[in-house]
């Protein structure tokens, strides 16, 4: 009578990092780390091999000097007289403000035109097919130019909004459309809760995303109720009360106003200054990136199955209603890997502002403060690390995103 044994393991030997599958992908990776810390270790040793050699030092300290330029469009408080650390905090913010703001505007359009361009209607087709065709064929750079260029050109200037035979007027007496930017009414809080601005908006933020994850838990809710009986409870009213009623107190609570711009002397006081370097920056990367995500938005579309649709258009569902229901929710997992790259586009291609004059952080920390400090490696290092970190945490959430939407294995 024979027994079954488990066959004998064999003794570890150095071999077997090489002839061992078990071993071979772990020993290449691990020489490839090697080789690549040993060659950062050169380049970083080399270099400061040269500086020394040359007098030369890498140092930060430059960030506390004045800075001494002055930046018309910020969203926070800055002078010529503060450091060019502010000056390059300014830049950031501002990066992150056209990036931001071009990310909402580029992803609606995408969607409406990729919507549209599977419209049985021919002509509505083609309008969004040439629209494709000629915003994704011509550089970002060269709309950005012709956007600016017309606005220069066509806005009034502010002296036009003066005396009594005027040529120009305010909107609705609140807002003003110059050749120098869009001047809209600013808020702000009588008597907030807190000394400074910022805290009171950032109470305001606290109330918003409370009521985002309220909104959610109701979502959820109702979900639940629809599963357990097959009816889904009505949510607008809740769903509603959720986002405005808080709202609605906080503003009470703190007092909301509002400061319209006003013509005093060559231009406009009050309010805010939307510069026509930013609109242009902002409007031409919407206008640019939305066509290519209008592609993907098809291509994400045209990806689910014809079935579905023709089932729940049997269920009695009106066409916008299985496009939001059914259809989109499966094309999101096509759309949204390649919309990664392109809200990186965006972020990247904001650099492009320094040819309209708007200070973002390309035309601050690696325009103005690196010609007047001569400091080229800090600027240039501090700019890499800066485009990749907002890169890497704008992959991080929308991974994060994608993971929440994608296909659940059961």
């Amino acid at each position: 009578m024979s027994t079954l044994t488990d066959p004998p393991k064999d003794n570890f030997r150095l071999s077997m990092l090489f002839n061992d599958t078990r071993y071979r992908s772990l020993t290449f990776q691990a020489i490839a780390a090697i080789l690549v810390a040993l060659s950062i270790f050169y380049l970083g040793s080399n270099l400061l091999t040269n500086l020394e050699e040359a007098g030369l030092n890498i140092s930060f300290a430059f960030f506390q000097n004045p800075a001494g330029y002055d930046i018309n469009q910020r969203l926070v408080e800055y002078s010529s007289q503060s450091s060019h650390g502010r000056a390059a905090l300014v830049g950031a913010l501002n990066t992150l403000l056209v990036a931001f703001l071009a990310c909402i505007t580029a992803t609606i359009f995408g969607v409406v035109a990729g919507v549209l361009r599977l419209s049985k209607n021919w002509l509505i087709s083609k309008l969004m097919a040439v629209y494709v065709e000629i915003f994704r064929n011509i550089p970002v750079l060269i709309w950005i130019i012709i956007i600016f260029t017309i606005m220069t050109a066509v806005m009034p200037a502010p002296r036009a909004f003066r005396g009594d035979d005027a040529t120009a007027s305010m909107l609705l007496d609140m807002f003003a459309f110059t050749n120098r930017g869009v001047y809209i009414p600013m808020p702000y809080f009588e008597h907030g809760l807190f000394a400074s601005a910022q805290g009171n908006w950032l109470l305001v933020i606290a109330g918003l995303i409370g009521s985002f994850f309220g909104a959610r838990a109701i979502n959820r809710w109702a979900a639940a109720k629809q599963e357990a009986t097959g009816e889904r409870p009505k949510t607008l009213l809740p769903l509603l009360a959720v986002w405005f009623v808080p709202l609605i107190v906080l503003m009470f609570v703190l007092g909301l106003a509002w400061e319209l711009p006003a013509l005093k002397g060559f231009n406009f006081k009050g309010g805010i200054k939307v510069g026509g370097p930013l609109i242009a920056l902002w409007f031409a990367l919407s206008i640019y990136t939305g066509a290519f995500i209008a592609e993907n938005v098809r291509a994400g579309i045209q990806a689910v199955s014809k079935g579905q649709t023709e089932a729940a258009a049997a269920l009695g569902l009106r066409p916008s209603r299985v496009m939001n229901l059914v259809v989109l929710p499966q094309a999101l997992r096509v759309i949204i890997p390649p919309l990664i790259s392109h809200y990186l586009n965006i972020t990247k291609n904001s650099s492009l502002a320094i040819v309209v004059g708007y200070a973002d952080i390309t035309a601050t920390l690696g325009g103005i403060t690196l010609n007047q400090t001569g400091r080229a490696i800090e600027c240039v290092l501090l700019l890499m690390a800066f485009y990749l970190t907002v890169s890497l945490v704008t992959s991080l959430v929308m991974n994060f995103y994608n993971a929440s939407v994608k296909l659940k294995e059961r």
